[in-house]
């Protein structure tokens, strides 16, 4: 992209998600990360409109009216994004490419942190880190993150996600949210990603694509990997060669949601050809329901 375009698609992303964004922050985004703070302060006589989960009902028996807990609110959250640029994310077969839809994802989640007032900061990935951008607060800081993320051009094309984890992770001295967009199609990351997800939130955004899992009957084609630079031509004809396919998608999505399972990490499938809105907005409600039980 040009400057010139860059800007405008910056522009479109922040108009078009507008209410995304406010419904995120608005809703679910605080309480999915923040718990219930981390330093209790005082009880104090129930007033409408308080969650009922924070009455303290011993406090409630001895005086025989109801009192809430109320805690100090936590330090601002570090949000960070771990992007990544590998060639397989050039694939795209509806709407947009992986990698567009990465893009747009961190962006709107970059400005629903702003909005929250919380520090961001990315990294961008390939066989390596290839840029890095501090964590720090304000609508211009991240205005700038979004523009750097819709024109990097990344040097590598390979994926090492491993390799990116274990550099960042000791850039990350307090606990973070880390959100990881990427289609996870690496190996042997998981022992640093179980490290991370023990200190931090550590959020898996599998960027999918439904040509990647659903092969047409459209005879011989030629598939070539961008990542290796290898050329393979499979009769797509043939039911088997199709189910195949099928069955090996659905084994790596499997082995994805268990690994991540094990390693106390969340994972949001996201699809290049559907609204990422409401999975979005579900994740949210989904995890701040988990962290009140």
């Amino acid at each position: 992209m040009t400057p010139d375009e860059v800007t405008r698609e910056v522009r479109r992303i922040e108009i078009t998600t507008r209410h995304l964004v406010r419904d995120i922050v608005a809703g679910e985004y605080s309480s999915a990360f923040r718990g219930r703070g981390v330093e209790f302060a005082e009880v104090r006589e129930y007033q409408p409109g308080d969650d009922v989960r924070t009455i303290d009902w011993n406090v409630t028996a001895r005086l025989g009216s109801a009192y809430v807990k109320r805690y100090l609110e936590e330090r601002e959250l570090t949000v960070v994004f771990l992007v990544d640029f590998s060639a397989s994310g050039r694939f795209g077969s509806r709407v947009r490419t992986k990698g567009e839809l990465g893009a747009e994802v961190a962006a709107v989640l970059a400005l629903a942190a702003a909005r929250n007032n919380d520090r961001v900061g990315a990294a961008f990935f390939t066989d390596r880190i290839e840029h890095h951008i501090a964590p720090a607060k304000g609508r211009r800081h991240v205005l700038r993150l979004i523009s750097e993320l819709l024109a990097f051009e990344p040097a590598g094309t390979g994926t090492d996600l491993g390799a990116a984890l274990a550099e960042l992770e000791p850039t990350l001295r307090r606990r973070a949210v880390l959100f990881i967009l990427s289609d996870f199609m690496a190996a042997g990351y998981e022992p640093v990603l179980g490290r991370l997800a023990r200190r931090h939130d550590v959020v898996a955004l599998q960027l999918v694509d439904p040509r990647e899992r659903a092969l047409p009957a459209a005879g011989l084609v030629t598939l070539w990997d961008p990542e290796s630079g290898a050329w393979r031509r499979i009769d797509t004809s043939d039911a088997a060669v199709r189910a195949w396919f099928a069955r090996r998608s659905e084994e790596f999505d499997r082995g994805l949601e268990r690994g991540l399972r094990e390693r106390n990490a969340d994972l949001l499938r996201l699809e290049t050809g559907r609204s990422y809105a409401e999975p979005l907005l579900s994740f949210f409600r989904r995890r701040e329901r988990m962290l009140w039980r």
